[in-house]
């Protein structure tokens, strides 16, 4: 019989009540992934990256104003459909998480050590003695300075780096099956940021840990990862294996999002490429494909049918009806300088 895969999310709708009416914040994400891989989610703020991933674990349900629908299967079982006694059981244990504010998970009046120890003591069964030699031992590993010490300092005597680091052992603690990192190391400095993208790797492979990685560092996702999906207005518009996404984008957003990292050996007085325009408000979606309103390329087609997502080849899918075309469209561009799109 096949084993299940770790992670797999059927038409992921996340809707939120509000007084202007219903907004759909993630708008039917479909993906599945493996042990040990390592999956970057990228796209620009407001694309609905965090509120997918919160989804996973239902973290949004302190609030009456959101809906799921779909599914998001963990090792065969429905997450959305779980009792909420058994869905805690899963978070921090099987799955766990990291929030890019450290302040939003950490509790200011307890320790670090008594907040690292009090997961492996639920979830691992340890005794408070091996728990606090464990959770000395998970704070080196991330690279906080005298971890025997620091163990016993409230969130407020850390500075904002070594907090993040604090927040990642508790996540990494239970050695988790899947980790959810949402931008875990933007308010970490380059030397931290290695170290930290060095321990989630190593994890990943020593215990075979997923990894779902959020970020807009498309320099980390080219490192770390094996696998890429960009999102845009609460949707996937392309996945690919890291390596062949960096090296032959298909969708516009994706090729713009490329065209903005600044390049070392440019010229210096060379502009760096924007993609014009913002993300549409939740409340104004637009008709046909959520990017054409910002799209070089967009027509009628574009602007009126709202585009499946299409099979580029073996393991490269695309949300765009003209993917094709844009290599021979952006030559004729270049070449008459006039615009290409209807």
């Amino acid at each position: 019989m096949n084993q299940a895969p770790l992670l797999e999310l059927n038409n992921l709708k996340t809707h939120f009540h509000t007084e202007r009416g219903r907004a759909t914040a993630v708008g039917g994400v479909s993906f599945t992934m493996d042990r040990g891989e390592i999956i970057g989610i990228v796209g620009e703020s407001g694309c609905g990256k965090s509120v997918m991933s919160q989804s996973i674990l239902r973290l949004l349900e302190h609030t009456d104003s959101v809906e799921y629908e779909g599914e998001v299967l963990f090792e065969g079982e429905n997450l959305l459909d779980m009792p909420l006694s058994k869905l805690r059981a899963v978070r921090g244990n099987d799955i766990s998480m990291i929030f890019q504010d450290p302040l939003t998970s950490l509790n200011p009046v307890y320790t670090i050590g008594n907040q690292i120890e009090e997961t492996l003591r639920l979830h691992k069964k340890l005794s408070k003695k091996e728990a606090r030699k464990k959770a000395i031992e998970i704070l080196g590993l991330t690279g906080i300075p005298s971890p025997e010490t620091r163990v016993d300092d409230y969130p407020h005597q850390l500075s904002g780096g070594m907090q993040q680091r604090a927040m990642i052992a508790m996540a990494l603690a239970c050695e988790p099956k899947l980790l959810i990192a949402d931008e875990p190391t933007t308010a970490l400095d380059v030397t931290i940021q290695a170290q930290i993208l060095e321990l989630i790797t190593e994890l990943n492979r020593t215990l075979g840990m997923g990894v779902l990685f959020i970020t807009h560092d498309l320099g980390v996702v080219a490192e770390i990862c094996t696998g890429v999906k960009v999102m845009y207005l609460g949707r996937i518009v392309e996945e690919a294996p890291t390596e062949q996404l960096f090296r032959s984008p298909l969708h516009p957003y994706t090729r713009g999002l490329l065209q903005s990292i600044p390049k070392l050996d440019g010229d210096r007085n060379e502009k760096l490429h924007v993609i014009e325009g913002t993300v549409p408000s939740l409340f104004d979606i637009p008709r046909g494909c959520g990017f054409s309103t910002r799209c070089p390329y967009a027509d009628e087609k574009c602007r009126n049918e709202d585009p499946v997502m299409l099979q580029a080849d073996e393991r490269h899918r695309v949300r765009c009806w003209h993917y094709a075309e844009i290599d021979a469209m952006e030559e004729r561009r270049n070449g008459d300088g006039e615009a290409v799109g209807g």
